[in-house]
């Protein structure tokens, strides 16, 4: 979620149909409004890739609508997909990927389940991640830095990347510009909430093992410690933290799409996107559809395909005019890994199964490994929250 900025200079005017009082010029993080309209520009026209089977494939790119100064990141290319068959303009879903994606695998497979029920798709790449890297950097490694300075910076400009993707939506005549939707997995629910509360023209939302409350997500998340760490030794409570990211905070905006019929899915032994902050986005709206996976932020990785299934159905229902009913359970295991010394063999590792819970949180558990000495069992008792 975050850049080195070497320029902060933003230009935003009013798009077709939005009136604004003035057009937003050279401001600064601290002032920038979110829910106003980037500039307009002309895009060029897309590209289509390979030969049409299922789907039908197509490229572009486009300038950031937020300089950083660094000109790789500032670049943002996107994939458009349109079923093989397309009668008339389509609804369409913006989707984005999880912090660290070194593909998109996981968003093609939804731009295909989407495809599957008549609804079109544009994978947007987030911030530093994949072409967007700089050299010497890896996908990702950017994105989140101990500097709140920085985060508000890729906030901001993933944000206003969305908008601007939105302005290309409206420019094919192929997509419906009046049903978008967005959907995000991880880092990518966290944006798509920011999008979602500071775009007007985004209609549905499907946020998976996201959140909301990002002061929260950095002081708690399992996957930031080494940033958590930095940010404590730099002066940081959490009580300035969350002042600092007021601005880039999806709960500032989301008030305005309250009654939306979003989509919620969280995990919920997730340590990576606090309980909690998922909890907040669900709270942030009036009546939420919401889906509560066994496992933590890993675990969907074993019904994935049934998770992109529901989020297609989700959007196919809402686009239609119907109201979408989630799936009371879907059942994902919770994987762990145990490292266990016996004297004097050694060290084992192994991989195992959650047979057993004395409650939903599991406080007590009961485990089946495999293990190279063979199956074994394990009972486990929860000391703090993740161990």
């Amino acid at each position: 979620m975050v850049v080195s900025i070497a320029s902060r200079r933003v230009l935003i005017v009013a798009t077709l149909g939005i009136a604004v009082s003035s057009p937003l010029v050279g401001r600064t993080q601290e002032n920038l409004d979110l829910r106003r309209p980037v500039v307009k520009i002309q895009f060029e026209n897309w590209k289509q890739e390979g030969d049409p089977e299922r789907i039908r494939e197509f490229t572009v790119s486009f300038p950031s609508a937020f300089e950083s100064g660094v000109a790789t990141n500032d670049t943002v290319p996107i994939r458009a997909f349109l079923p093989k068959t397309v009668s008339g303009p389509i609804p369409v879903v913006v989707i984005l990927h999880y912090w660290g994606a070194k593909d998109i695998k996981v968003e093609r497979s939804l731009a295909n389940q989407l495809a599957d029920r008549g609804v079109g798709s544009v994978i947007m790449t987030l911030p530093y991640h994949l072409s967007r890297t700089p050299p010497g950097s890896r996908s990702g490694q950017l994105a989140i830095q101990p500097n709140p300075e920085k985060l508000r910076a890729t906030m901001i400009q993933s944000a206003l990347d969305v908008k601007r993707t939105v302005d290309f939506i409206e420019s094919r005549p192929e997509f419906d510009a009046t049903r978008i939707g967005i959907s995000g997995t991880s880092l990518g629910a966290l944006v798509s909430s920011l999008a979602y509360g500071v775009e007007p023209r985004i209609s549905r939302g499907a946020f998976v093992l996201g959140g909301a409350d990002l002061a929260e997500i950095m002081w708690s998340s399992s996957l930031v410690v080494e940033a958590r760490d930095a940010l404590r030794r730099n002066g940081f409570t959490f009580e300035r933290l969350r002042a600092e990211l007021t601005s880039v905070e999806p709960l500032t905006y989301l008030e305005a799409k309250k009654s939306s019929p979003v989509f919620i899915i969280g995990g919920k032994f997730d340590t990576v996107m606090p309980v909690s902050s998922t909890k907040a986005l669900i709270a942030a709206f009036d009546s939420p559809k919401t889906l509560w996976l066994d496992t933590g932020h890993y675990g969907g990785i074993f019904v994935q395909s049934r998770i992109l299934k529901e989020v297609a159905n989700y959007f196919q229902a809402e686009f239609a005019g119907k109201s979408y009913l989630p799936p009371k359970r879907i059942y994902a295991p919770t994987l762990r890994i145990g490292v266990q010394a016996i004297a004097p063999q050694g060290f084992d590792i192994g991989v195992g199964i959650d047979l057993w819970k004395s409650n939903e949180r599991g406080d007590f558990i009961g485990t089946g490994f495999l293990t190279p000495r063979g199956p074994q069992l394990f009972i486990g008792a929860r000391i703090s929250n993740g161990v």
